[in-house]
């Protein structure tokens, strides 16, 4: 189907956004009739024509993250890493590195100037930690675990499982060990590709530092059917929601979301719903949100929706 044509005008968000915006919403790497439902074709198109967006494939868009860090990685005869790498690969992130990504040899020298406008990572890489100038797949995933924040690098390790391009027993056999090894076992230990999406993996991340133990897309059957919510607990039969407006547009689509909330409620679950704005750039309303929630539990209060969404 032809990204241009694939869509009727009801199809489209009622409001749109910038097609590099709803790009970065999707975690910098999307397919058209996702990001058709946050800008319009024209605006897509124009991203294309302008550079702003790359089209990969018929159909398959991506932020041009990785393109830059080839050319810099080129320049200073480095090696793309980190964020730069994850998007060579096509994984989605919670944010796009705002530079290239690049790693050199712990005792090369680089001056200040020659570093400008680049993020270097000084680390001694194997023949086979290196790919075509990129960290490998599985080198990418260690590091990010070991320099990213845990809800970033969560996201991306989600990614790469949901690409197929680890698996498990890949994550399972990495030797890690020096400083961060902690952090990039935890980040292994709680890595799930059934996560839809880099949103989903941010709000799962919030979820695990509260002690909560929450899957994603977890088959529930309500009596009426079975769904798939974005996060459940079953122990304390919570589901939690990452909602996006983009994804409502649709009267229809809504009231059958309101329908599917009202009968988990009706059904006994507590159902919490944060949006994309609060998962990314409110994380503190998040965690406050899911520290009620305990208390509300310790207290034996009863279920009802709790609804965290503006």
């Amino acid at each position: 189907m032809d990204w241009r044509r694939g869509l009727g005008p009801n199809q489209c968000s009622l409001e749109s956004v910038d097609a590099t915006v709803a790009m970065g919403r999707l975690g910098g790497v999307a397919d058209a009739r996702s990001l058709l439902r946050l800008t319009t074709r024209r605006r897509l198109r124009r991203a294309v024509r302008e550079g702003r967006i790359l089209q990969l494939s018929r159909g398959r868009f991506a932020l041009p993250t990785a393109e830059s860090a080839h050319q810099r990685a080129g320049e200073l005869t480095a090696v793309v890493s980190l964020r730069s790498a994850a998007a060579h690969y096509g994984w989605a992130m919670k944010l796009q590195p705002p530079e290239p990504e690049l790693t050199v040899r712990k005792n090369r020298n680089l001056s200040k100037e020659r570093r400008k406008g680049v993020r270097i990572l000084w680390a001694d890489l194997e023949p086979d930690d290196i790919r075509h100038g990129v960290t490998t797949p599985l080198r990418t995933i260690v590091d990010c675990a070991r320099h990213l924040p845990f809800d970033e690098a969560l996201a991306i390790v989600d990614s790469a499982l949901r690409a197929g391009q680890v698996t498990r027993d890949d994550l399972r056999w990495a030797i890690v060990r020096g400083a961060g090894a902690a952090a990039v076992r935890r980040v292994i230990r709680h890595a799930d590709g059934r996560a839809a999406n880099a949103f989903e993996s941010v709000l799962r991340a919030l979820c695990i530092e509260a002690g909560l133990h929450c899957e994603p897309q977890v088959a529930l059957d309500l009596g009426t059917g079975t769904i798939h919510p974005d996060l459940v607990d079953e122990e304390r039969r919570l589901v939690l929601e990452a909602d996006s407006w983009t994804f409502h547009a649709r009267r229809k689509a809504h009231s059958r979301d309101c329908a599917r909330y009202n009968l988990l409620v009706i059904r006994g679950w507590r159902v919490l719903r944060f949006t994309w704005e609060q998962v990314n750039h409110d994380q503190a309303y998040v965690r406050w949100a899911l520290a009620e929630l305990h208390r509300r539990a310790e207290h034996d209060e009863p279920a009802e929706e709790f609804a965290a969404s503006a």
